[in-house]
């Protein structure tokens, strides 16, 4: 049953009884659209199932009273028809009048010829109540529809949000992590210091080589005076103390 044509009866049902409550009830239903409709479009929706609601339980009331109605004329046409075997029996015996036995007939007659507007007024009141009970189921399901979509969406709201809160954490760290490693790697200060200790490196070296050079003539002097030194002294090694006192006193041994 779709919602151009399917509730056609429903809207003419409803139309006719309560007029552009009628009208207003179809379009809720035709035009509603969980996945699209806004929390105004939904108030709406409520709006009217509740109205909906409140008709469909006078139609319930109506209903039941139209069934009594048929059930209770029903019954009294069956009694009638029960009595009207002994009241001919008492006409025939004379123990009843004519004239009262005529207006039983009556009586019996126009409830029988009344009986069928009275089912028919039951039939309409049934539909009534069954399409408004249509009506209300459907306008149920859509607000269970769309309250099925709003959830829908609020979980996927909050899976976006922790997602993008997690790639911003991750974000935050990595950059953390590329300021460590540029601080490590490509630190202008770093690198200044590095430098500097380099060139102080090369001064250090190049301040030794100088120095080597200019020590070199020195110490090659002073292994020369070591030689001229111990070729003019004589040697004293192993001289005993006598001797040693007669080269001091300039005197040699006889």
């Amino acid at each position: 049953m779709s919602n151009a044509s399917g509730w056609g009866l429903t809207a003419r049902l409803v139309t006719k009884h309560f007029g552009a409550l009628g009208d207003r009830i179809s379009e809720a239903i035709a035009n509603f659209d969980p996945e699209t409709a806004t929390e105004a479009d939904r108030d709406r929706l409520v709006d009217t199932l509740r109205d909906t609601a409140q008709l469909l339980a006078t139609a319930r009331a109506s209903f039941d009273k139209e069934h009594q109605d048929v059930v209770s004329l029903q019954t009294l046409i069956a009694s009638d028809e029960r009595a009207a075997e002994k009241l001919a029996e008492r006409l025939a015996a004379g123990t009843i009048s004519e004239a009262t036995v005529t207006l039983f007939c009556d009586e019996l007659e126009a409830n029988k010829a009344r009986l069928p507007q009275e089912i028919q007024e039951e039939a309409d009141a049934r539909a009534y109540m069954d399409e408004l009970q249509k009506i209300v189921d459907a306008l149920s399901k859509q607000l269970a529809d769309f309250d099925a979509q709003a959830r829908k969406a609020i979980q996927q709201l909050a899976a976006a949000k922790a997602q993008k809160e997690l790639q911003e954490l991750r974000m935050e760290r990595q950059a953390q992590l590329a300021g460590l490693s540029g601080m490590r790697g490509n630190s202008t200060a770093l690198n200044a210091l590095t430098k500097r200790a380099q060139a102080v490196s090369n001064e250090a070296a190049g301040l030794r080589i100088v120095a080597d050079i200019g020590q070199k003539p020195l110490d090659q002097q002073a292994e020369l005076d070591a030689i001229r030194k111990s070729v003019s002294q004589p040697e004293t090694a192993g001289e005993s103390a006598l001797e040693r006192l007669k080269r001091l006193s300039g005197k040699t041994a006889a």
